[in-house]
């Protein structure tokens, strides 16, 4: 495993350990995960409040209530502001989530919040007053948001103390808009779409983004593993997989780390073998040559 330095005293893995799909597992099973998972080299675990309506904080936290020596040697992040029908990144709401999320994670407190996705309705008083007593309280270390643009990072930002250190956001060699428009730049095609999201951004501003849904090629069509919508992609990804003597999942997290931004995949597996496939993405580098093959493989143009 492979560690990035994000601040003088948080250190976190290079691939973090999504825990919303953990809801469907019982104790024993969850507890093995985690265990692997830190056996693995993982310390960042990413949750949120509405994952599995709580239980996957809750199951998470009966681990750490019957193994507390675990807690130190992890990064818990969560997330907050998304409520039924709407969103909310209101003072109160964001106090009273997280200190529920502290409560059903059997913890004192979390490394990382974010707050989950962009509100129109946003009042920069309130997200200001909530970090600000979150952070005095020793309730929550370090912050940062989930789902948004340049400019409504710029927009809190400028109205909060706390250094926002994150950005979570959808990313894979499918859902490659971080990439799409840092090629397509005063381009007449369908990609000359400037993203709202930057790498440029992030990277100017010392923001680590966190990679979501790394191997999605959509809600609708799920995973372009094994997809034949995706054929000419899976063809060499399972070259590659064959050249490293990895899995094609492997591979196209590999694809994510290849880029200089330091971008952290969030995997979400809840089988313990399949994520000891996936942590083989630091095993090997990918060659420049190799990273363009795969992007222009899952039908992309390079102007």
């Amino acid at each position: 495993m492979k560690y990035y330095q994000i601040t003088n005293d948080l250190v976190v893995s290079n691939i973090a350990l999504g825990c919303m799909r953990i809801g469907k597992l019982n104790n024993n099973e969850v507890d093995l995960l985690i265990r692997k998972a830190i056996e693995l080299g993982i310390t960042l675990f990413d949750h949120a409040d509405i994952y599995g309506g709580g239980r996957c904080e809750e199951l998470f936290g009966n681990v750490l209530k019957n193994n507390p020596q675990l807690r130190e040697k992890i990064v818990i992040q969560s997330k907050c502001g998304i409520r039924k029908g709407y969103y909310d990144s209101s003072k109160e709401h964001i106090i009273n989530s997280t200190l529920e999320s502290i409560k059903r994670l059997n913890t004192n407190y979390l490394d990382i919040l974010l707050i989950h996705r962009p509100d129109t309705l946003m009042e920069i008083e309130e997200i200001r007053d909530a970090f600000d007593y979150l952070a005095s309280n020793g309730y929550v270390r370090y912050f940062g948001v989930s789902n948004m643009d340049d400019m409504q990072i710029e927009l809190i930002q400028r109205g909060i103390k706390q250094k926002l250190l994150f950005n979570q956001l959808q990313l894979s060699i499918v859902h490659s808009l971080l990439f799409d428009s840092e090629f397509n730049v005063n381009m007449k095609n369908t990609l000359n779409t400037k993203a709202n999201a930057s790498l440029n951004y992030a990277r100017l501003n010392n923001i680590t983004i966190q990679a979501w849904g790394v191997l999605q090629a959509s809600w609708e069509e799920g995973t372009f593993l094994n997809n034949p919508n995706y054929q000419h992609l899976n063809e060499k990804l399972n070259e590659l997989s064959k050249m490293y003597n990895v899995s094609p999942s492997a591979i196209a997290i590999s694809f994510i780390l290849r880029h200089p931004a330091k971008i952290i995949p969030i995997v979400g597996t809840t089988n313990i073998h399949h994520l000891e496939k996936l942590v083989k993405a630091n095993d090997f580098m990918l060659t420049r040559k190799e990273f363009y093959e795969l992007y222009v493989a899952a039908g992309k143009n390079l102007p």
